[in-house]
């Protein structure tokens, strides 16, 4: 169940706000419509109830506000907007990836593929989805971790008749086993066709709450269509005769062969017609809207009226994705006449097992006007277990996230590449330390290719979260938790490590394949210059992650790896310079000197280059810069706590 009370948007300058005192409820086992013309303050409400945008008011799911539920996605599933997700990922790993987040099981991502018919396209880039293709993958999103609630923005938004139909009859299932279903839209009559209650908002203010049944009679008036080249003679006549029977009829020209006629029949107009020679081209009874809208598109019906079928039945597999989900609705004027009548025909053909039902059944009528309906699609199945809280879990979301792409691949390739091709030149000129040589530093560049495409990559790991928000789909912004951290700040390190060792290798391999074996002897203190290697590969990967979490940014990242020898050093190195009473030479031989035991495997020797180039300017650079960054990175965290 949802409780809304008193949401209101704030005010910007002397403007009112978007959104003042909305307060409603939305039953379970009901599907639940914000109706509203565009600009009332639908996405508003929607934003303000899952705490994405600040205000007054508060939204309780089952009576727990969004920020005091543990795991947001196993309460509330939703969908706004297009699926967040990077364009080079596949529509499985983009489920996969969430799947890991959520702590559900994998399996879970082909069972809700096959639920919203993309199977078959499960292996398609989410840059290439077509308007249909993107929405079934966010309902798909939104119906990952078994939510009790769904709140969609306009979920049948852009989507031809046979999609909106598919749609709404995926919500009604939801709704039938128990859940608790809220969307929005702007068509009083795809509102009157698939909710159970209606939420009419106007301004910014609910306006009206009703069932769809007073809705129904209310806002929507049945009315007779006529198309004649005569139309403007037969609607005097109409008018004359009404008059004259002292009959409530209103005849609305909608333009110069049409009419729409209410409080009348088609019987009736059809015998005034016939009596004056009249010819008629259509003749129908329609149900119009009574208020204003803005798209005039034939609408699919989008399910049977609630509790009458049995919710156990399956329907057929969802229906094959057409050209026309990429098409946009028409929009028309919306103070001309016509933009009042959206006409009640469904253009997509029956599917098997078809009930007859009527808009008027559900609005408490008769049955005189069948209309075609479809059984309850079939839901995923529940999940059964829900797995504690693990460790490992941010950790295999952002391994699904690395190596879902290729851009960590790409950036590797180009890596190995430079750093080779510097070797060579380097070895070719000369005057290079061997060390240098090795890991293609030449003395011009502020840091090898090698950190620098390791702090690529860790500026990669928030970059990206925030560019492309995956996880901020209920939560408002990207999650700042440390355990996120902490499984970012491990694959950063592991794969600059990887990185680090594969320059090592293949510029030796490559130096030896040119020059000879006399570059690439193994140097008496390597292990020292091995530690000092990855330290310093795995420090500026571990910058570019502190950097681009702290200041939402990939490019803040990378900045922030390039300022260390670029800003930073000269500062340490200035404020080192001049005589000193004290200094702390001789520290790697006194801390041996403490060891009360031999280190095995030659450990005194790493300690020591640590300390040496800590003692460097570009690793106390570094320390300082990862200090600073990660003080930065615990208050952002300690911040929304204290508040």
């Amino acid at each position: 169940m949802i409780q809304a009370i008193g949401l209101t948007s704030n005010a910007r300058k002397e403007r009112p706000p978007t959104v003042d005192d909305v307060s409603f409820e939305a039953a379970a086992g009901r599907v639940t419509a914000l109706l509203g013309a565009r600009g009332a303050g639908k996405t508003t409400v929607v934003r303000l109830m899952l705490e994405l945008q600040q205000g007054r008011g508060i939204t309780y799911f089952r009576g727990r506000p969004l920020h005091r539920i543990t795991h947001p996605a196993r309460e509330v599933g939703v969908l706004l907007g297009d699926v967040p997700g990077h364009p080079a990922r596949t529509v499985r790993g983009q489920l996969r990836m969430l799947c890991s987040a959520a702590g559900v099981p994998v399996r879970r991502a082909d069972e809700v593929l096959e639920v919203v018919g993309l199977v078959s396209l499960r292996d398609l880039r989410l840059g290439t989805l077509s308007r249909g293709m993107d929405r079934r993958l966010g309902l798909a999103c939104a119906l990952l971790a078994d939510p009790h609630t769904l709140v969609l923005d306009g979920p049948a938004d852009g989507l031809s008749g046979r999609e909106s139909k598919w749609m709404h009859g995926i919500l009604r299932a939801h709704a039938a086993v128990g859940g608790t279903v809220l969307f929005t839209t702007g068509d009083p009559k795809e509102a009157a066709r698939t909710a159970d209650r209606v939420v009419t908002l106007d301004e910014g203010r609910v306006v009206a709450d009703q069932e769809v049944a007073d809705f129904a009679r209310t806002r929507l008036r049945p009315r007779v269509a006529v198309r004649s080249p005569h139309a403007a003679r037969l609607g005097v006549l109409l008018s004359k005769e009404a008059r004259t029977a002292k009959r409530s009829v209103e005849v609305v020209t909608e333009d110069g062969s049409r009419l729409s006629v209410y409080g009348s029949s088609c019987a009736d107009v059809g015998e005034t017609a016939y009596r004056h020679g009249i010819l008629v081209h259509q003749l129908a009874d329609e149900t119009g809207d009574a208020g204003l809208v803005v798209a005039l598109t034939p609408l699919a019906d989008a399910g049977p009226p609630p509790g009458e079928p049995d919710p156990t039945v399956q329907a057929p597999p969802a229906p094959p994705l057409e050209g026309a989900d990429t098409e946009a609705r028409p929009m028309l004027d919306p103070v001309r006449p016509t933009s009042t009548f959206v006409p009640l025909v469904d253009t997509a053909p029956p599917s098997r097992g078809a009930e007859t039902a009527s808009v008027d059944e559900r609005a408490g009528g008769t049955a005189d006007s069948p209309r075609t309906a479809s059984a309850l699609p079939g839901l995923p199945p529940p999940i059964t277990v829900r797995p504690a809280h693990s460790p490992l879990r941010p950790l295999r979301y952002e391994l699904r996230r690395a190596t879902g792409i290729a851009t960590g691949y790409i950036t590797m390739a180009l890596v190995l590449a430079v750093s080779a091709l510097l070797s060579v030149v380097l070895a070719r000129a000369g005057h290079t330390p061997q060390p240098r040589l090795l890991a293609a530093w030449p003395r011009e560049l502020p840091l090898p290719p090698a950190a620098l495409g390791a702090g690529l990559l860790g500026a990669f790991a928030f970059g990206d979260e925030f560019r492309h928000p995956a996880l901020a789909a209920d939560r408002g912004t990207v999650p700042r938790r440390l355990g996120l951290l902490a499984a970012k700040l491990i694959v950063g390190a592991a794969t600059a490590v990887i990185m680090a060792a594969l320059v090592i290798g293949c510029d030796a391999a490559l130096l030896h394949l040119v020059y000879g074996p006399e570059l690439t002897q193994v140097p008496a203190d390597s292990l020292s210059l091995s530690a000092s290697w990855f330290v310093l590969v795995v420090a500026c990967a571990w910058a570019g992650v502190l950097a681009s979490g702290v200041f939402r940014s990939t490019a803040a990242g990378l900045a922030a790896v390039l300022a260390v020898p670029i800003v930073i050093v000269p500062l340490v190195q200035k404020a080192l310079e001049g005589p000193s009473v004290r200094t702390a030479a001789g520290l790697p031989a006194r801390l041996r000197e403490l060891a009360l035991l031999h280190w095995p495997f030659g450990a005194e020797r790493i300690v020591a280059a640590g300390v040496r180039m800590v003692a460097q300017p570009v690793g106390g650079a570094l320390m300082l810069s990862l200090t600073a960054l990660l003080c930065a990175y615990v208050l952002t965290v300690l911040r929304p706590r204290a508040r």
